[in-house]
């Protein structure tokens, strides 16, 4: 006989599984990388209001790679290796841009004329660019939401329900990112340290980020 437990038992991921899954994306949230960096160096050369709109844009891909997973078009790059080759090659050709702007972006004014640099549509862009021009990140939602997937339950709404926790949780380390970022930022001007040098450390991740996205695909 129907019931609401029952359909709450078809249609929800158990709880163990869903701490499994939380577990899983913190310890990849917590790892360096494009993400990370885009939206760090973001809220230290333009203010933590632009680092927030970067986190808005990665936000904003994480869920069209969850809902591509979901479709399985992440099979596309299985079956047709020269497709993900392209997306690859533009991900490292986009990074590397970003190394070179923030290269360029600095000047004697530090970071407060840095701040100028960009506006908040174009820190969305780079956040949606970043993480949707990585094929990596399709592949790891596409390898990883599988796992926590039951086939006896409503596949909408066990998508659903991880996609909600995987976009939110990584919004919610992109904000503590761009927040931190800002106060220490602020304390390395105070303490005269040199703008220039912070710019070749940020440059430098977005570029060894791009050869290894390349490098690691071959």
């Amino acid at each position: 006989m129907f019931s609401p437990n029952s359909l709450s038992n078809t249609s929800m991921i158990a709880l163990p599984d869903l701490l499994v899954f939380v577990a899983a994306l913190a310890a990849v949230y917590l790892l360096p990388g494009p993400d990370m960096a885009l939206v760090i160096s973001t809220s230290a050369f333009r203010g933590p209001r632009n680092g927030l709109m970067a986190a808005v844009g990665l936000a904003i891909s994480r869920t069209a790679h969850v809902s591509l997973s979901a479709l399985g078009l992440a099979a596309l790059f299985h079956t047709h290796p020269g497709l993900f080759d392209i997306v690859r090659w533009l991900g490292a050709a986009y990074l590397l841009f970003l190394a070179w702007k923030i290269l360029r972006a600095g000047g004697p004014g530090g970071l407060e004329d840095a701040n100028h640099v960009g506006k908040g549509g174009e820190a969305i862009r780079s956040g949606v660019m970043t993480n949707l021009l990585n094929p990596k990140a399709l592949m790891f939602c596409a390898l990883l939401l599988p796992q926590f997937i039951s086939p006896q339950r409503d596949l909408a709404a066990q998508y659903l329900t991880l996609g909600v926790v995987l976009v939110g949780l990584g919004f919610a380390f992109d904000v503590l990112y761009a927040f931190a970022a800002s106060r220490l930022a602020k304390r390395f001007l105070a303490s005269g340290v040199i703008p220039k040098a912070s710019r070749l450390v940020f440059s430098g991740v977005f570029g060894f980020a791009a050869i290894r996205l390349v490098v690691g695909g071959s």
